[in-house]
């Protein structure tokens, strides 16, 4: 009875240990499909992963015009990933494509559009300010926190990286400065390839997946697998990684949150590229 009672509790804590290590980066897929009923629809990710920020999944169907709600206290990023569509922001408008970005900063009025016979999807993050945030936005350069910020991911600046190799292609898609403690960029190669192991105990970080990404993602001693449209939180502090293999393509989108303004020092370890040679490469 006893060696029974014994093996019960080994194979409990054995199954107790393999949910823990399946929990240890945490990944949703977003639902690319809409139900034929609805017109639009809003779904939280990765809720309460990381404190005061909010990840929503939009989706719109052609023909809906939704004005957006702004709370006072918020500074909001819009992340399009795929569909047609455009934003009025003070009466300008900007036409929507996937992998673009944009941010109402101090714009209260704004609006968006689908292209008709599509279906628009997006993330809205939206980041609480605290004491401090409000302090440093009156630092920031004006340019920066009165104008919308609109950009398509190709058209961002790249840079280079020691932990990526010499074909890689990162971009900063949202530099810091813009809102406070948040920065953003892509990563795109061909395997066979990969980001080196590395570590930073001051931000915590998200992947998006973006179009036909498709890597495995370690964090210590846990891994996952890493699709197209799909959203993981990086273990704050772990030793992590990505590898992609032969014929397949890295493709992601990494957004740091960090926990305060020092730690923006990691983003010097980004040396961006002069235009004149990126562009006679």
């Amino acid at each position: 009875m006893k060696t029974r009672f014994t093996f019960l509790v080994y194979l409990i804590t054995c199954l107790s240990v393999g949910v823990l290590s399946a929990q240890e980066i945490p990944i949703e897929h977003l639902v690319m499909k809409l139900n034929a009923n609805k017109q639009e629809s809003s779904k939280t990710i990765l809720k309460n992963e990381i404190a005061g920020i909010d990840v929503k999944h939009i989706t719109l169907t052609g023909g809906v015009n939704k004005k957006e709600d702004l709370k006072d206290g918020y500074k909001y990023i819009y992340i399009f990933i795929k569909g047609q569509g455009s934003v009025v922001a003070d009466r300008k408008k900007y036409k929507l494509e996937p992998e673009t970005i944009f941010l109402p900063n101090s714009v209260n009025n704004v609006s968006l559009s689908v292209s008709k016979n599509d279906t628009l999807h997006f993330l809205k993050i939206a980041s609480e300010l605290t004491e401090q945030d409000l302090l440093d936005l009156k630092e920031f350069p004006k340019e920066n926190t009165n104008q919308v910020y609109f950009a398509k991911f190709t058209d961002c600046e790249a840079y280079t990286e020691p932990i990526k190799s010499l074909n890689t292609v990162s971009r900063t898609v949202l530099p810091n400065k813009y809102i406070p403690r948040i920065a953003m960029g892509t990563v795109e190669t061909t395997g066979p390839d990969k980001v080196d192991p590395h570590e930073h105990a001051m931000l915590e970080q998200l992947f998006l997946g973006l179009t036909d990404n498709q890597v495995m993602v370690f964090a210590d001693d846990a891994k996952v697998k890493f699709p197209a449209y799909s959203l993981l939180h990086i273990p704050l502090g772990s030793s992590h990684s990505v590898k992609v293999d032969k014929g397949k393509k890295m493709y992601y989108m990494w957004m740091d949150f960090f926990l305060d303004k020092e730690g923006e020092e990691w983003l010097k370890t980004h040396k961006a590229i002069d235009k004149y040679e990126s562009d006679n490469e």
